[in-house]
């Protein structure tokens, strides 16, 4: 038996993408929203179905995250809750709700880098030099995750890891691993990009 049959790599369908949906989206509101951002209408759907829609097409498993305590709950709260909630993942892609302009190739990229090797336990998108979301995490990261509280998200769980070199960045081109939708004006932003690429999307032949 070779290593490779003896240690196989897990499949993506192993993996859980936790949709991190809790908080109050106050910015939001505040800034002439009149509902939760996840739920405002973008290009004729809410903003979360946009992300849950790229998850699938990415041929990913979405878990939504809305612990008990949501209106209060910090990301972390979140992705500690998402992990207990999904303990025989593989790994973990971490990906807000309000970030719709991700791309599915991207979220598929990002998990086939994290299942192909042992060498890392995190995969961080990388665009025009910044760093965006989602980070991958693998099985091993579970117990550090399910510690995680307050507003920090996974940081620390990221930088230890960094720490031991165990974190690799992965060049994409994709901004939306940038973009989230905090005010109305980010709402509108990310309007004009979608009806800028349904505009020169190819027609379909008949």
């Amino acid at each position: 038996m070779t290593a490779a049959a003896a240690h196989p790599h897990p499949s993506l369908s192993s993996l859980k993408v936790l949709v991190l949906a809790a908080g109050q989206g106050q910015r939001f509101t505040a800034s002439g929203g009149r509902t939760h951002k996840l739920q405002a209408s973008l290009f004729d759907k809410p903003v979360l179905q946009h992300v849950l829609d790229t998850v699938a097409d990415a041929g990913l498993q979405a878990f939504v995250v809305r612990p008990d305590g949501a209106a209060t709950a910090g990301m972390g709260d979140s992705i500690a809750s998402g992990v207990r909630a999904t303990s025989d993942a593989s790994g973990w892609l971490i990906l807000p709700g309000d970030m719709p302009l991700v791309h599915a190739a991207t979220l598929r990229t990002i998990a086939q880098q994290l299942l192909s090797t042992d060498r890392f336990d995190a995969v961080q998108p990388v665009c025009n030099g910044q760093p965006g979301h989602p980070v991958g995490f693998s099985a091993p990261c579970a117990a550090a995750l399910q510690q995680l509280t307050g507003d920090q998200g996974a940081r620390s769980v990221l930088q230890q890891l960094r720490c031991q070199g165990r974190v690799v960045q992965l060049p994409v081109e994709d901004p939306g691993i940038l973009q989230d939708i905090d005010t109305l004006d980010d709402l509108q932003r990310a309007q004009a990009v979608l009806e800028q690429g349904a505009l020169v999307r190819p027609l379909s032949t008949p």
